[in-house]
């Protein structure tokens, strides 16, 4: 399983969200249900099957998270001598230059930009030193250089 670099705050903050949809958020998506399910026929009750989308979602991002969570290491790497997650990196992307934080998109940074690893510059730059140029292709099919100028810790 690959991990998912998060700050400690990034951490708390989506560990807390998790135990809000596991316990509270439950119970009131299943009130909700039997609150909808009270109104009778339930192929046209659109009540029943609004609650019903509704803990699809929850559902779903409850397994997002624990995913997450179950992955997470918190802090930055030890090493910073080659491209990896929970690192920023400072980008020279075609003539432009530009600093991101290399991890997941849950992950606030403040001043940097979160750069996915599974991204397609992401990927390209993976184990990438400083000084090294890598190419990328864009969605657009346009591909691009991006050189590493800079790997630091948050």
């Amino acid at each position: 399983m690959p991990e998912t670099y998060l700050s400690q705050a990034a951490f708390d903050r989506l560990k807390a969200e998790f135990d809000e949809l596991t316990t509270t958020g439950r119970q009131q998506i299943a009130k909700a249900i039997e609150t909808a399910r009270a109104h009778g026929d339930l192929r046209e009750n659109a009540e029943y099957h609004s609650a019903k989308e509704e803990q699809g979602r929850m559902e779903a991002r409850i397994r997002q998270l624990e995913h997450l969570l179950d992955t997470a290491v918190v802090g930055a790497p030890e090493h910073a001598d080659a491209v990896q997650a929970g690192l920023v990196v400072t980008l020279d992307v075609d003539g432009d230059e530009e600093t991101y934080f290399v991890g997941s998109r849950e992950e606030s940074m403040g001043d940097h930009d979160i750069l996915s690893a599974d991204s397609p510059m992401g990927s390209a730059i993976l184990g990438a030193t400083v000084g090294e140029e890598r190419k990328f292709q864009t969605p657009s099919g346009v591909t691009l250089p991006v050189k590493v100028l800079d790997i630091s810790t948050p």
